[in-house]
């Protein structure tokens, strides 16, 4: 496995992931998705329960020395907030989202449950 994985909740946790990595130089694909539940480990988000994996099972076509952020955006009144800091700073507008940071390039919603998208996002420059 020639890419790494790297878990953060809220946006504060994903901006200092996200430019940490990229300050190594790495490309950096994030996946948002609403918060899972403690105990049973599920999201509140169904779309996110179906999308994620679909997109896991596409993390072995990443680029060598990449980094994907699993990134869980907060439960679902934060989220829905039109003001919240992903809406705002990072144009979000669904969830799940899975982007290529720093590019335009992102898929939103049902888009992620299609394996030869998440696949195309992951392999195209």
């Amino acid at each position: 496995m020639g890419w790494e994985e790297v878990s953060v909740r809220g946006y504060a946790e994903f901006e200092l992931a996200a430019r940490e990595q990229q300050r190594r130089g790495r490309r950096v694909f994030a996946y948002f998705s609403g918060d899972k539940d403690p105990a049973s480990g599920t999201s509140w988000c169904p779309d996110c329960v179906k999308a994620e994996p679909i997109v896991r099972a596409e993390l072995l076509n990443m680029p060598e020395a990449s980094v994907f952020i699993y990134c869980q955006v907060g439960d679902r009144t934060y989220w829905k907030d039109p003001s919240n800091e992903f809406r705002k700073n990072l144009k979000l507008t669904g969830v799940p989202t899975l982007l290529k940071y720093g590019t335009p390039q992102k898929l939103v919603e049902e888009e992620c449950f299609k394996s030869e998208l998440v696949r195309m996002l992951f392999t195209e420059d």
